[in-house]
């Protein structure tokens, strides 16, 4: 069975707390997960994981300084085609780069061939229900379409 690295972009903790929550539940399940709060690219297993990064938009639509590094390492990347991944957004719809951070790193996960096993969850910090709340909510989903189970 396949590994699941929880890739978090997290600049107030919002992110890293949902990645903290689904980290616990996948665990739960008899999933394994590693979490990675200060991600360095190099250090994470390409193959036989499924990467769920899970980051917040931060300013104008900027990466969560935690992960800057880590963008600029997958922008170097060539092939990529051994990948999983999937991408949880937390944002606030209030602005006009609502969840861009998120957008980006699934284009550029996308254009380095990395193969997308699950649509991106969009999370709007302005919803009723916590963050952590919603993404637990889809994790039954999402590990069905990931066929970890």
């Amino acid at each position: 069975m396949s590994s699941v690295n929880l890739i978090v972009g997290s600049q107030m903790g919002s992110a890293e707390y949902v990645a903290e929550q689904l980290s616990d539940a996948l665990n739960n399940l008899g999933i394994t997960t590693q979490l990675h709060d200060q991600p360095e690219f190099s250090d994470i297993d390409q193959q036989n994981t499924i990467w769920l990064i899970c980051t917040s938009t931060y300013g104008a639509g900027d990466y969560p300084e935690n992960f800057i590094s880590f963008v600029e390492d997958v922008t170097q990347a060539n092939d990529l085609s051994e990948l999983k991944y999937s991408v949880i957004a937390l944002g606030d719809t209030s602005y006009d780069t609502y969840n861009l951070a998120g957008r980006n790193i699934d284009a550029l996960l996308t254009q380095k061939g990395a193969i997308k096993v699950a649509e991106r969850l969009e999370l709007n910090i302005l919803d009723e229900a916590l963050p952590e709340d919603t993404a637990l909510a889809w994790l039954d989903s999402w590990i069905t379409k990931t066929g970890l189970k």
